[in-house]
């Protein structure tokens, strides 16, 4: 066919072809004309990045090509025709909530947004509903005090995401480059000891998100927790940004009462907790501070490295008060900065106050913490706690970064009627201290990224050690199947991270873990150091036992915590004491 062209007409078709292919690039690459709209704040900071030498990662390549936003059209057209995405709208559908999960599941896994993690019975009831019509039949409740709702067939994936918007619900940025699901203290307002209901604030922050495009397609995904003082542990300082309820003491120059001190840089997954920054800020000014630090994030965050790319980073490379100052310019005013002797002690949560009855501020009304199983519930049992808190409860269903959910506002009197209707259920509101602090992620079983079956392991660890040893302080024991770190391990007490353990020389594998101890959080906030490496996943729960023998033992009193306990000892002394207990 090239015969019957002149060179005329091959030099047309070839400058066309050229032009074709350069306008289909020039999307992805910086242009001399000023951007405009809400998508400027990042095709300039993505022009920056070019401009310095550096080459856009292929997600930000992605991104720019064509926003999520706008595909939604696709989307829907790929339902149709019951199509899986290719890798790019694999990326872009997370943007909708959507995570296609192959080769683990050839389906979607769909995540939602609850702020604070507050929803109604009629909600959650809908949920089940939509998992049974539209996944498996179950739901997941995450380390983000979420939901997710698992194996979605492609053609289902609009009427899920549709249908959880129907139920006054939100999947809109829960996963990809965006601001996730903002969480906050699950007893919030009904706390006997809580400095603040951090309910208005996550809600607020999530309408301000969901209503601002300029704040989607980050460099990288971003974390916000509200903790308020309350018993049970929001572990903020594991995110991004925490906001932490103080009380200012009179006599220090500032208004006395409770504010919220900033926390930033968190990602436990990159071995680091959040850093206090001396500032304080009024409870009024949190959404408007939380936003100057998004903007500043989006302008500085790495758009060529994702691996560099969280907000530690950038506070890496720029340093606290060069990031702090750049905030102050976006706001127009100084931030407030208060002396540690000017706040006042804070109130120390319960590590098992998630589990069981606990009294609420209001006179004769309780919370009841339903232990699940690493957070999974079937349909049934999602429809029946519904219906718990609505014919005994206050309608709420309060779901906590501890894979649980508490049901609050249960008359006294009726406590042990709710009890056992949980139980008739097949649930429980009664764990034990390992019980009570094990996490653990999805695992292999429905995640690509990781190496091993994290829950079914966790739960043989449990089996295991409860059976031969009496525990009698709260252990928390975080599985993670991959570097993600999704469950949090650096700061378990104990850490499992998935690894393929070698098993021979020819190089065949089986899953296992390297351990870490020594985590924390709150007051004994730390990350976890490495313990021991390549443990085959059945030689876990043994290790695990022989671990906790060692403290039982040697522990300097009945009041020292693991954490204290691992820490006072050096790694090779742990070993030795591990060995000691096996033998």
């Amino acid at each position: 066919m090239a015969g019957d062209f002149t060179a005329e007409q091959k030099r047309y078709l070839e400058g066309f072809a050229s032009g074709f292919q350069v306008s289909r690039t020039q999307r992805a690459l910086p242009t001399k004309e000023k951007p405009t709209g809400p998508d400027a704040i990042h095709f300039a900071a993505q022009d920056r990045a070019v401009a310095s030498g550096g080459a856009l990662n292929e997600q930000e390549k992605i991104k720019r090509e064509e926003h999520p936003f706008d595909a939604y059209a696709r989307l829907v057209a790929q339902a149709k025709r019951n199509e899986p995405p290719k890798p790019a709208d694999n990326f872009r559908w997370r943007y909708h909530g959507l995570f296609y999960v192959a080769p683990t599941q050839a389906a979607y896994m769909c995540r939602l947004r609850i702020p604070n993690g507050v929803l109604t019975h009629w909600q959650f009831a809908g949920l089940a509903d939509l998992a049974d019509s539209h996944g498996r039949g179950y739901l997941h409740v995450t380390t983000r005090a979420n939901l997710q709702i698992r194996e979605i067939e492609p053609e289902s994936a609009v009427v899920m995401i549709e249908g959880v918007q129907s139920l006054g619900l939100w999947t809109r940025g829960s996963g990809a480059d965006n601001i996730r699901n903002i969480t906050g203290t699950p007893t919030a307002g009904i706390d006997p000891q809580e400095l603040i209901d951090t309910r208005p604030f996550a809600r607020a922050l999530h309408f301000h998100i969901l209503n601002d495009r300029s704040l989607s397609g980050l460099p990288r995904k971003f974390n916000i927790a509200f903790e308020g003082g309350g018993r049970i542990a929001v572990l903020e300082e594991t995110n991004d940004v925490a906001f932490q309820a103080i009380e200012i003491r009179e006599g220090h120059g500032l208004a006395p009462g409770v504010y919220f001190r900033l926390a930033l840089g968190g990602v436990t997954g990159h071995k680091d907790l959040a850093h206090d920054t001396g500032v304080i800020v009024p409870t009024d000014e949190a959404v408007e501070i939380a936003d100057a630090i998004l903007r500043v994030f989006i302008e500085t965050g790495d758009r060529t490295n994702r691996a560099r790319a969280r907000l530690k980073y950038v506070l890496d490379q720029l340093g606290f008060h060069r990031f702090l100052t750049l905030v102050e310019e976006k706001l127009g005013h100084s931030l407030l900065r208060a002396p540690q002797d000017a706040i006042a002690p804070r109130p120390s949560f319960d590590r098992l106050a998630h589990i069981g009855a606990h009294a609420q501020k209001e006179a004769q009304k309780s919370w009841v913490g339903v232990a699940l199983k690493l957070g999974r519930l079937t349909s049934d049992e999602t429809r029946g706690l519904a219906t718990i808190a609505r014919e005994l409860g206050d309608g709420d269903i309060r779901l906590t970064v501890w894979q649980n959910l508490l049901i609050s506002g249960i008359a006294d009197a009726r406590i042990d009627e709710a009890l056992a209707r949980i139980e008739a259920l097949g649930l429980s509101t009664k764990a034990s201290p390992i019980r009570a602090g094990l996490v653990a992620c999805t695992g292999n079983a429905g995640c690509r990224f990781a190496a091993s079956d994290t829950k079914r392991h966790a739960d043989e660890i449990a089996t295991h050690c409860e059976e031969r040893i009496e525990i009698d302080t709260p252990i928390n024991i975080h599985l993670t199947g991959c570097r993600h770190s999704c469950a949090q391990h650096y700061i378990g007490d104990i850490g499992l991270v998935g690894a393929r353990v070698p098993i021979n020389e020819e190089g065949d594998t089986v899953e296992g873990y390297n351990m870490v101890v020594g985590g924390g959080f709150g007051a004994e906030g730390a990350i976890g150091r490495e313990l021991l490496e390549n443990v085959a996943a059945k030689d876990a729960p043994r290790k695990i036992e022989s671990l906790l023998r060692a403290y039982l033992a040697h522990r300097a009193t009945r009041e020292e915590s693991f954490a204290a306990f691992t820490r006072r000892h050096d790694i090779d002394a742990l070993r030795r004491l591990i060995a000691e207990t096996e033998q």
